[in-house]
């Protein structure tokens, strides 16, 4: 890169850091204003309507309602230049609200969005374009899956994203994951004077749980599978003739996900077989394992430093629609620390997404991130696109 480049790289660096800091009284609102309201997945018209007003006052071209519902696009620049896209998301869980941080993603793409606007606005900008990407339904909806069917992510070079965590973590290690629904059928009797003419269903439940939890020393220490009984019976005086299960299977690459569904399924015939209940399951919710993108995570790791943020590199963690827009378009998904160290999906986890301590990690991740994209946008930095997108063809093989 060339000493003007350089000069021009750390004039948008600081247009895009200081946007990011005058603006941080709003982004807080707008974070709290969806904290306080949380909507499940599909459902999130509130959020919808604070995200897509706020960027549109801030300049954006906003379409709401963007393939889906509680979808939006808010872009900003030129074409011929990097397209960079920061994503959003902003769907709560059920009975523990904001128990996975999704206010504080939304409001970190946001930002990062503002930042990279504010440079693109300087005389000499190079030519590029930011899309802050509104993604709905993350908690098992797979909003992001239904978007790229409609060719939402078409035309973008790159997409990042933010996740909030107990620590900070540059290239999580996020597991492909389906969902398997199982009912065992019995049949009912008294369960006092002639419990000989049951089939005890829930006895097949059990049966099931424990067959999986004795499975799990001969699964690979990178899978999960974790699950409750979500149907068991209605009277202690009644042999249950019906027992529902649902499960999450879970592994570090999507190829290996047939393996483990033959095993699970293994595990419920057994349970059926012993009990004399009939089973019928089935799979489906397939989120795909992330595909990191090494190089761009490299360039984001070197904003980091530069913010003088710590972080390990890798963890074994959760599953995201994320993983699936991995295999579209080159993408990174960090994970950051917010003050805490509950675990995601408590109450505690909801309580530190809403506090005030959450803020100044979220705004420097807002800048690592806007920072990443303005170092792909600058005229001497071709070569990291081209690597960047090299490295995608040769990991991603057509799903």
């Amino acid at each position: 890169m060339s000493n003007q480049d350089s000069a021009l790289l750390r004039r948008s660096k600081d247009a895009a850091g200081a946007k990011i800091d005058e603006s941080a009284a709003a982004l807080h609102e707008l974070s709290n204003d969806i904290w306080t309201h949380p909507e499940l997945n599909f459902e999130e018209r509130h959020a919808h309507a604070s995200l897509t007003d706020f960027l549109e006052r801030e300049g954006f071209e906003v379409t709401k309602n963007f393939h889906l519902e509680t979808a939006f696009k808010a872009t900003y620049g030129t074409d011929g230049g990097v397209h960079v896209c920061v994503i959003c998301e902003y769907d709560a869980l059920p009975e523990i609200d904001h128990a996975c941080g999704h206010p504080l993603i939304a409001e970190s793409g946001a930002a990062a969005g503002l930042g990279i606007k504010a440079a693109l606005e300087l005389a000499d900008a190079p030519k590029g374009r930011v899309t802050v990407m509104g993604t709905p339904a993350e908690e098992g909806g797979g909003g992001k899956i239904k978007m790229i069917e409609t060719g939402a992510f078409q035309g973008i070079d790159v997409a990042m994203m933010v996740h909030p965590y107990p620590r900070n973590v540059s290239r999580p290690v996020i597991l492909a994951c389906t969902t398997m629904e199982i009912t065992f059928t019995g049949r009912a009797a008294h369960a006092s004077s002639c419990p000989w003419e049951g089939v005890n269903a829930l006895d097949a439940a059990i049966l099931c749980y424990q067959n999986i939890s004795v499975m799990r020393q001969q699964l690979k220490p990178e899978w999960r599978v974790h699950g409750t009984i979500m149907k068991a019976g209605d009277t202690p005086s009644i042999i249950p003739e019906e027992s529902q299960m649902s499960f999450y299977l879970r592994t570090v690459d999507s190829v290996d996900m047939p393996t483990l569904k033959e095993k699970i399924g293994g595990c419920a015939k057994g349970a059926a077989t012993a009990t004399g209940c009939e089973v019928k399951y089935s799979f489906g919710g397939d989120y795909a394992n992330l595909v990191t993108n090494d190089t761009l995570a490299s360039v984001y790791e070197r904003q980091l430093t530069d913010l003088s943020v710590d972080y390990s590199t890798s963890e074994v963690t959760f599953s995201t629609d994320m993983g699936d827009v991995s295999y579209v378009v080159p993408s990174i998904h960090p994970l950051f620390y917010i003050g805490t160290e509950a675990a995601n999906h408590s109450r505690e986890f909801n309580t530190a997404t809403g506090a005030d301590e959450a803020q100044k990690p979220t705004l420097a991740q807002a800048k690592a991130m806007a920072f990443t994209g303005l170092e792909l946008m600058q005229p001497g930095n071709s070569h990291l696109l081209d690597k960047i997108k090299k490295e995608f063809n040769n990991k991603v093989a057509p799903k």
